[in-house]
């Protein structure tokens, strides 16, 4: 990306900067549901530790409402 891209980028507002983020966001997912990003094999290896961990303790985790609770009360 050029400079000056970046710079007139810059000057947005913080609306419409999110805005844009959220259109590179969604043009992202959809490459990826075309072409998948490649993942490195110690990618790979994470994921799929991490998946075993989950399948052997189902209960290990929270909710996402519970989790979010727990985010509110903290502010």
């Amino acid at each position: 990306m050029s400079h000056e891209l970046r710079d007139e980028l810059l000057k947005l507002s913080v609306a419409e900067r999110l805005e844009l983020v959220q259109e590179l966001w969604d043009s992202i997912a959809a490459d990826c549901e075309r072409e998948p990003y490649p993942l490195t094999e110690e990618q790979r290896l994470d994921l799929e530790r991490r998946l075993a961990e989950a399948d052997a303790d189902p209960t290990g985790g929270a909710p996402w409402e519970e989790v979010r609770e727990r985010i509110r009360q903290r502010q």
